[in-house]
């Protein structure tokens, strides 16, 4: 016999709600209970705690006068009744109390107890269900209607070692399994389950994923007939002396509560309806976090294509970079970032198997999806043609109990999403080519500088093909000079990101190569020019001296540079212009100079954050300026986010380039020697490297400076042709000796012994042997071989 008292809406008494089993065992049972009386149900309620009872303990309650709480046939206590009270709910959501009867002699043992409060807690559930459905409504919570208890369900336990399953005859009728059929094995039973939910029936044993407090697994499966049905099973995994699991104990019940109800099979259909329409994977992205997000209550959702086990985010909610763990941000290279499925094992491992994760708190994920969902995370793997083209994370900060219409909502709409994605590639095969030409030639990082911080940001366009020729680059040259690049091509295709990544290719090799940046414009001119092709594209160059804040700056048809000064001015640099690259060939490029103080800001852009057909150019410039006086350059990273913030609805690329310049602590000092080819050519570059040295107070330096002069000078005279020039560099910790020749052969080291009759080969072996390093860079029209010596100050 089992009843169930309710908590009265006054919250001072328990009414009786329902009974089932054998009537007899029932005679007696008061309709009312006060939660001040001594019955074992006010106990049990008042503790909250289970309250055992054997025969004896029941007869010695009814001779001690208290409620009347079990009364056996003819008003009597039987002798072999056993009881149980065992209260609803948890913390403070008490429902009431759950009171089973048997006739077992000596009480009900372990296995029998951690089965009944199982069995509370499926009524428990039961009870929730149906007083959220008669909310709001004046009817008492003591009437609440019949069937507060399964009348369908049953008890197993599960040996896992073995796999054997003892299971009880209303659990093999839940599942239509005749008892002579039933071979006591667990896999007989899970053949009978959905297999969406085979994954989570099997991760109970798993370390984390089985909540403490039992909460209820809702599962669906399909009967002999073919009819479909929610079941909710608890139970509790016995460990060994080793802490591994051994043991299952369950209980199994209809759930027909569970079923999705209209308003979940509302979303799914309204998301399908939207889904049909949608032809970008832009749009598809946009529209499962609309429709998910508000049900679920959900704080981030992240929808992600999969590519050759790496992941393209194409949506996230929220947008900003600081909601999202620091292995997304990491790679954060244009408006949305991408990651390995390498550094995130439990994801690839959800990809493989192809089933939805649901994740409660302190599961133990890894940092890149626990920081997602701290307080649970569900993984959507979306399948479409027989594999997964992406996945969708939906992430909750407080903690979050997953029930089963989630699950049964999750499932359905992973698949729509999944279709949807492989039906919005058919349609833009082109931008998806365009896209991935963009993310693999746009520089994934942005180097170190010393002397300055550069940030840079990009967005594609929101409409057309939303994919154009927008680049940006910052390239380290030598002597303390870095160049700065941003440019656009015409048009919006795969061809434009195709030039864009050959003219970013073009214009880095020649700014390495050493050419002035009017040499390096004019030449990337010439090299589109040349590739008959009838797109254009505009270009900022800018070489700047990190020690002494110089910078020249070549235009070529693109918009000026924007300074923002240390006192919080910000202008537009006016620099003199020349025609777009790629339309006349023998194009001149002006340079214009201009000089930087430490905690100036610069600013390139390109038109797409300035000019559109609800902006004019002067307009979206002069808010740039007025953006730019307002933010504090403290963080440049900042300061791109403010300026890309005002960018929604266009309909154009968008890519700015930051640099705060901070100046070098120390200035080097330099000097130069022309060493002309005369037969004591080597004896004047040594004195005048011997009287450079005094003059900077270096004496501990000197042998080794003259021995490596000496040969890199010998080198330069003996096999080369043209002006060879020595440059002598001192900065704070290091002298640089450099020898500038015509020859663009770079030097060779032997890779053998050298034979000791030899006349020469030992040059570049005595360099590396008494430097801290060396090398050889190009330049134009010949090379460079420098060589680095520590300079040991006083302080040292």
């Amino acid at each position: 016999m089992a009843a169930v008292y309710v908590l009265a809406e006054g919250g001072d008494e328990l009414h009786l709600a329902e009974t089932v089993g054998e009537r007899g065992l029932s005679y007696g049972l008061p309709a009312v209970l006060g939660l001040s009386g001594q019955s074992p149900a006010a106990e049990a309620f008042r503790s909250r705690r289970p309250l055992w009872l054997s025969p004896q303990e029941v007869a010695a309650y009814h001779a001690n006068g208290g409620d009347a709480t079990l009364i056996g046939t003819a008003g009597r206590p039987s002798a072999k009744i056993s009881m149980g009270v065992l209260p609803l709910g948890r913390g403070n959501g008490e429902l009431g109390c759950l009171v089973v009867a048997g006739e077992v002699a000596n009480g009900f043992d372990a296995d029998r107890r951690s089965l009944l409060e199982l069995y509370a807690d499926q009524v428990a559930a039961g009870l929730e269900s149906v007083a959220a459905r008669v909310a709001g409504r004046a009817q008492p919570r003591a009437h609440l209607g019949p069937k507060l208890m399964p009348l369908q369900g049953g008890a197993f336990t599960l040996e896992l070692a073995t796999g054997a399953m003892d299971a009880d005859a209303q659990v093999l009728s839940l599942l239509g399994i005749a008892r002579d059929d039933f071979d006591g094995q667990v896999e007989t039973l899970l053949a009978c389950a959905v297999p969406d939910d085979i994954p989570a029936l099997m991760a109970i044993v798993e370390p984390g994923r089985l909540s403490p407090d039992g909460d209820q697994l809702a599962f669906r499966i399909r009967r002999p007939g073919g009819e479909l049905r929610w079941l909710g099973l608890r139970c509790r995994v016995q460990v060994d002396a080793t802490g591994a699991p051994e043991r299952i104990l369950g209980v199994v019940a209809d759930a027909a509560y569970l079923r999705p109800s209209a308003d979940e099979v509302s979303i799914v259909q309204r998301l399908s309806a939207r889904l049909a329409g949608a032809t970008t994977i832009r749009d598809v992205s946009r529209l499962v976090v609309t429709a998910l997000r508000e049900p679920l209550g959900a704080n981030r959702i992240a929808v992600a294509e999969l590519e050759a086990e790496r992941l393209f985010v194409t949506m996230l909610d929220p947008p900003e970079h600081e909601a999202w763990p620091g292995i997304w941000r990491s790679e954060w290279r244009s408006e949305w970032p991408d990651a390995s499925l390498q550094s995130l094992p439990t994801l690839r491992n959800a990809l493989r198997e192809g089933h939805v994760s649901l994740w409660p708190p302190g599961a133990g994920l890894e940092s890149g999806l626990a920081g997602i969902g701290p307080g649970g995370l569900a993984v959507l793997p979306l399948p479409a043609d027989g594999r997964m083209v992406g996945v969708c994370l939906v992430g909750w900060d407080e903690e979050h109990r997953f029930g089963p219409e989630e699950r049964s909502l999750l499932t359905a709409a992973a698949g729509l999403v999944g279709q949807a994605l492989m039906r919005a590639h058919a349609l833009d095969a082109g931008h998806e080519l365009a896209t991935m030409l963009q993310r693999s030639l746009l520089p994934r990082t942005l180097p170190e500088l010393a002397g300055g911080v550069a940030v840079a940001r990009y967005l594609p366009a929101t409409v057309g093909l939303e994919v154009g020729g927008d680049w940006y680059d910052v390239i380290p040259l030598g002597d303390g000079h870095v160049a700065l690049v941003i440019g656009d091509v015409q048009g919006h295709s795969a061809g434009a990101a195709t030039i864009m990544g050959q003219m970013r290719t073009a214009v880095r090799a020649y700014a390495v190569e050493g050419h002035p940046p009017d040499v390096v414009v004019a030449r990337a001119n010439r090299l589109l020019v040349g590739m008959e092709t009838d797109l254009f594209a505009t270009c900022l160059y800018v070489d700047l001296d990190m020690e002494e804040g110089i910078a020249r700056f070549v235009r070529a048809g693109h918009l000026s540079p924007v300074l923002r000064h240390p006192d919080g001015h910000a202008e537009e640099l006016q620099v003199e212009g020349g025609p777009p690259l790629g339309v006349l060939a023998d194009a001149e490029y002006a340079m214009t100079e201009a000089g930087l103080v430490p905690g100036t800001l610069l600013t390139l852009l390109t038109d797409g954050l300035v000019e559109s057909a609800q902006l004019h150019l002067e307009d979206g410039m002069r808010r740039v300026c007025e953006l730019l006086a307002a933010t504090d350059p403290a963080d440049p990273g900042l300061v791109a986010d403010e300026l890309l913030g005002g960018a929604n609805g266009r309909d154009d690329d968008v890519a700015v380039l930051l640099l705060r310049y901070d100046g070098t602590r120390v200035r080097p000092v330099r000097t130069h020697w022309t060493v002309w080819r005369l037969p004591n050519a080597v004896m004047h570059a040594r004195r005048f490297t011997a009287r450079t040295l005094r003059s900077w107070g270096l004496k501990n330096e000197l042998d080794v400076a003259l021995l490596v002069v000496s040969e890199l000078v010998t080198n330069g005279i003996a096999h080369t042709q043209g002006e060879v020039r020595l440059d002598l560099t001192l900065s704070a910790d290091r002298l640089r000796i450099a020898v500038n020749d015509a020859s663009p052969r770079s030097p060779v080291k032997p890779t053998g012994e050298v034979d000791w009759e030899a006349t020469g080969g030992r040059g570049l072996l005595i360099v590396e042997a008494t430097t801290a390093s060396w090398g050889s860079v190009p330049l134009s029209g010949g090379k460079q071989v420098w060589a680095e010596i520590p300079v040991v100050t006083s302080d040292s």
